[in-house]
């Protein structure tokens, strides 16, 4: 359910920041096509492994389930190959989107490039030891850092979505700008909280007291933005306007 619901909520965030990225009608179908049928298929063949209880990753068994393990290979090599191109496109300069709303996309892309190669971390220790003879090894530690991946993935969604609602404030370019960058910070703090934890296989109730607070205030600035957006009102007759301006 988690890998499932992590998947929805990444390609719903990617259709939805494509929409920014200076790219042909032709282009943005082709490679949103591909990453759709690339989540749908990790998704449908997880699901199928998990349904008859075995390791979906990692697992050449039997020969279904090396035919498992290899399409799953395949299809996160296309989910690399579009998440690469999106991240180069998001870098080129396109004036009809605000800067603010271009540097989040651009944060959110590098960091899900970062979640995508500790993925492939994962798999490449996973199938090392599996080679070398010793697959429950591969099953027990090849995920661990999966929270990580989980953390960095999700920034293109997170940092994204702030920057959009934020151009909807009555806000100068400069003042959404710092507050994107603000929020960069403490979503950093967060993943790097994670990461270190992670490394070091601290359980999250024996996390040292200087980690519990780069975490809560990590948090704390990422609300505190969300919560200043919240606070500034706009006219109803500019929200029309700059409706009809994003469409």
């Amino acid at each position: 359910m988690t890998f499932g619901l992590s998947f929805g909520l990444t390609l719903i965030s990617i259709v939805w920041v494509t929409s920014f990225l200076h790219l042909r009608a032709r282009a943005r179908a082709l490679l949103l096509g591909v990453f759709t049928a690339a989540c749908a298929l990790e998704t449908v063949l997880v699901t199928v492994q998990a349904w008859r209880g075995v390791p979906s990753h990692f697992n050449l068994e039997t020969t279904f389930d090396g035919l498992v393990a290899r399409t799953l290979a395949g299809g996160g090599f296309a989910l690399v190959a579009v998440i690469v191109v999106l991240t180069l496109t998001s870098f080129r300069a396109n004036a009809a989107v605000p800067f603010s709303l271009r540097l989040a996309i651009r944060i959110g892309f590098v960091a899900l490039v970062g979640a995508v190669i500790v993925g492939a971390l994962m798999i490449a220790k996973g199938m090392r030891l599996v080679f070398a003879g010793d697959p429950q090894a591969a099953y027990a530690t090849g995920g661990t850092l999966k929270p990580i991946h989980g953390a960095a993935m999700h920034a293109i969604l997170v940092l994204p979505a702030l920057a959009w609602a934020l151009s909807f404030t009555d806000w100068t370019e400069r003042a959404r700008t710092r507050a994107v960058l603000l929020a960069t910070a403490g979503y950093a703090a967060i993943v790097g909280v994670v990461g270190v934890a992670t490394l070091a296989h601290i359980e999250p109730e024996e996390l040292p007291l200087a980690l519990i607070t780069t975490g809560a205030l990590g948090s704390a600035i990422l609300l505190a933005t969300a919560a200043r957006r919240a606070s500034a009102r706009q006219p109803r007759s500019r929200l029309r306007a700059k409706g009809r301006e994003w469409r």
